[in-house]
C-alpha cells in the first residue's frame, strides 16, 4: 500500500473517530473478529482492535454513545466531554497504521489523526448545537442515526478499498470544515434572534439624531 493509501485510511478512520469513536472501534474489531472484514497485510496493525476485551469496551462506549447521542442537550454535554477522548483517539488510530521503524511518520501521522478527528468532532458538536435549538423532538435521533450509517458506511469502504480512501478522507474533510463554517454562523444569528426576541438588546437611543 502506498503512502497516499496509507494516508488516505489513516486520515478516513480518524475523521469518523471524530463522529463515532467507540463505534468505529467497535465495528471495525468485531468485523475482524469474526472474520466479516479480513485485513490485507498492509493493515495489520488494526488486528488489536480485534481483542475481545478492546471491541467489548468499544460496545459499552457504542452504546453509551447510541442512546446519549438521540437526546437534545444530553448530546452536547456528551460532546462536551468527549472534546479530547475523540482527538486522542483519531490520533492512536491513525499511528497504528503507519510503519513503527520511522518515527518521523509516526509523529506526522499523530498529529494528522488528531487534528482531523478534532475538525469533526467540531463539526458535529457545531450541527448538535443547531439541531438543538430546532423545537420538534426528532431532529435529533435524524441526525444521530445519519452518523450512525454514515460511519460504518464509510469504514467499511475506506478499509475494504484503500484507493477509495483518500476520496472519502478528503471529502470528510472539506463537509467538515463547511459544516463548521455555515453552522457557526447560523448558530450566531440563532443567538442574536433569541437576545432580540427576549429583549436582551441595548435598547437604542429614542432622542433624535442631532
Amino acid at each position: 500500500m502506498g503512502i497516499l493509501e496509507i494516508l488516505g485510511v489513516a486520515g478516513s478512520l480518524s475523521l469518523l473517530a471524530g463522529w463515532r469513536l467507540y463505534l468505529t472501534i467497535f465495528a471495525t474489531g468485531i468485523a475482524m473478529h469474526f472474520g466479516w472484514l479480513p485485513l490485507p497485510e498492509h493493515l495489520k496493525a488494526l488486528q488489536i482492535l480485534a481483542n475481545p476485551w478492546v471491541f467489548g469496551i468499544a460496545g459499552v462506549g457504542t452504546l453509551a454513545e447510541f442512546l446519549a447521542d438521540k437526546v437534545a442537550w444530553v448530546d452536547t454535554a456528551w460532546d462536551t466531554i468527549h472534546s479530547i477522548v475523540r482527538p486522542l483517539g483519531g490520533a492512536l488510530l491513525a499511528l497504528a497504521l503507519v510503519d513503527s521503524s520511522d518515527p518521523a511518520w509516526q509523529v506526522v501521522a499523530f498529529l494528522l489523526g488528531g487534528g482531523g478527528a478534532l475538525l469533526s468532532h467540531g463539526a458535529k458538536a457545531t450541527t448538535r448545537a443547531v439541531v438543538n435549538v430546532s423545537p420538534e423532538p426528532f431532529s435529533n435521533a435524524a441526525v444521530s442515526t445519519g452518523e450512525d450509517v454514515a460511519t460504518t458506511g464509510l469504514l467499511a469502504l475506506a478499509i475494504a478499498y484503500p484507493p477509495l480512501a483518500i476520496v472519502i478522507a478528503i471529502l470528510l474533510l472539506v463537509a467538515a470544515v463547511i459544516v463548521i463554517i455555515v453552522l457557526r454562523r447560523l448558530l450566531r444569528k440563532i443567538k442574536a434572534t433569541l437576545k432580540r426576541a427576549l429583549g436582551d438588546e441595548p435598547a437604542e437611543s429614542a432622542l433624535p439624531p442631532l
